[in-house]
């Protein structure tokens, strides 16, 4: 069974920085894409940046130029660095894999982890 367990959220003044991590654990043949997304009450998740193999990485623009992804594919791990941080980036924050289990069966499946908050606030 595959989890992924987030964290590095909490209570940051405006113009500050966090950094989120987010580690698999499980039996995990490959992760093709590793992203993050944010949610508030009462509205629509939201893709927040996203790292495909093969692909470049990409970015909501509300976020350009502040915040970065990165992953470390031999630990199953990826961070969301996030600068110059403003009250509308408060939101419940999220990491979201899709991988292949097994090297025989070329299948992809998705997983969520749990979410950890993030609020910016003075």
């Amino acid at each position: 069974q595959v989890q992924l367990v987030e964290s590095g959220g909490g209570l940051v003044q405006p113009g500050g920085s966090l950094r989120l991590s987010c580690a698999a654990s499980g039996s995990i043949f490959s992760v093709y894409t590793m992203a993050w997304y944010r949610q508030t009450p009462g509205k629509q998740r939201e893709l927040v940046a996203t790292d495909t193999t093969g692909e470049r990485t990409n970015y909501a623009e509300s976020v350009k130029g502040r915040f970065t992804i990165s992953r470390d594919n031999a630990k199953n791990t990826v961070h969301l660095q996030m600068n110059s941080l403003k009250p509308e980036d408060t939101a419940n924050y999220y990491c979201y894999f899709i991988v292949q289990l097994t090297p025989t069966k070329n299948y992809r499946y998705q997983y969520w982890g749990q979410g950890t908050q993030v609020t910016v606030s003075s």
